[in-house]
């Protein structure tokens, strides 16, 4: 089926969205779905779409099969693009690629939406994560432009200086024991989420997202630890404060275990805004009618470009390798297939290595802006930029 796929598709896969349900907070209600779609029972409600994903939702209660994208044919053909890699990497990734990278794609999109702000987590470092099999999470977030923001348009980030200045690390403890109360936020620092720009969140970063509309890039994981008891008005399951921690650890060390996952230096980081800001950089080179810029950057565990073409306009594109796409606006074509934003199953492309690495064209059909986007894996594109950095 994969070889019929990409021969009718010139190696370029559709995929169909993959909605994925949290239970810890209410939905944002701006991904486009009908109202009566949101609410899912036991699991929650939908609150999260991933994009192009090989990447399991790791979530209490849901389907096999969630958080993990569809590739879909003219004529009624489906199957998991998780399964698609698995069949023939060197189909999907390019052979070079695939032998280097035998973990596949390597990276997560997704869109999340909450009506309320995340509670202030931490995702674990890889040497925390293997212990339990999992990869670590760093990620990255570009706030979408043209919608609310909501209620709660700042994230928190990492801790007050003093705190790492001082090894006064066990000042978190506390908040953590006693799971009552959402006052561990007043150790941490908020940024306004400005639509068009991000942030770059290494695994080990303390943070509360807001509520702005976010697009987000990282490694394809799903590990976390919560260190925010209540949030939206209810205490949440302290056993998300343990999700991933193994349970002969839980046992011996209790609530000071998750305090191991934090990156103290980088989290009071005092230029911690200026190492980690991302705003739009402009890609040399870019050939055509377009403005192409990258948006996810100063990592080489992932890359992104946010690719405008403005009405009528052309532009021509030749990647390294295997890339998805996201349209947020617009109608064209890429590639010789359909994209139109703002409509789920017409909206996202995998383009394979090999349609990749020869030109193709981005073209712009219809009356408004094509707004895409560009997600690549590890260590694809050297070039990206990064952020020269402040020192403590």
């Amino acid at each position: 089926m994969l070889t019929r796929l990409l021969e009718a598709g010139n190696g370029v896969l559709r995929c169909e969205p993959a909605w994925v349900a949290r239970d810890f907070l209410p939905p944002g209600r701006r991904l486009g779905l009908p109202e009566n779609a949101y609410d899912v029972g036991e699991r929650g409600a939908i609150c999260e779409r991933w994009l192009a994903s090989t990447t399991k939702a790791d979530n209490r209660v849901g389907p096999e099969d969630e958080g993990l994208s569809d590739v879909v044919g003219e004529h009624g053909e489906r199957l998991l693009l998780r399964d698609a890699v698995a069949a023939d990497p060197a189909a999907i990734l390019g052979a070079a690629y695939a032998a280097s990278h035998p973990a596949g794609l390597g990276r997560l999109a997704k869109i999340f939406d909450y009506a309320y702000r995340l509670p202030y987590h931490i995702h674990p470092p890889q040497e925390f994560a293997s212990l339990v099999g999992r990869n670590a999470k760093d990620e990255s977030y570009h706030f979408l432009p043209g919608v609310d923001p909501g209620a709660h348009p700042e994230t928190f980030f990492g801790v007050h200086p003093w705190i790492a200045e001082e090894s006064a690390h066990e000042v978190l403890l506390p908040y953590l024991a006693d799971w009552d109360s959402d006052l561990i936020l007043r150790h941490a620092r908020a940024e306004l989420q400005v639509a068009g720009e991000g942030f770059h969140v290494p695994s080990g970063v303390l943070h509360a997202p807001g509520t702005a509309l976010t697009l987000e890039l990282q490694e394809d994981s799903d590990v976390l630890s919560m260190f925010q008891a209540l949030n939206a008005g209810r205490i949440i399951s302290k056993d998300l404060l343990f999700k991933d921690v193994r349970p002969r650890d839980r046992e011996k060390h209790g609530e000071r275990f998750p305090l191991g996952f934090v990156d103290w230096e980088v989290n009071g980081d005092p230029w911690f805004y200026e190492n980690r800001h991302l705003s739009p950089q402009p890609v040399v080179g870019a050939d055509g009618d377009g403005e192409e810029t990258w948006v996810f950057y100063n990592t080489s565990k992932y890359a992104g470009k946010r690719l405008v073409v403005p009405p009528g306009g052309v532009h021509r594109l030749r990647e390294p390798g295997v890339y998805s796409v996201f349209a947020w606006t617009g109608d064209g074509r890429l590639a010789g297939h359909e994209v139109r934003g703002g409509e789920p199953g017409r909206d996202e492309l995998v383009v394979t290595h090999d349609a990749a690495t020869r030109e193709h064209e981005v073209a712009n059909t219809g009356r408004e802006d094509l707004v895409v986007f560009l997600f690549f894996g590890p260590d694809l594109h050297t070039e990206a930029p990064s952020i020269a950095g402040r020192a403590r």
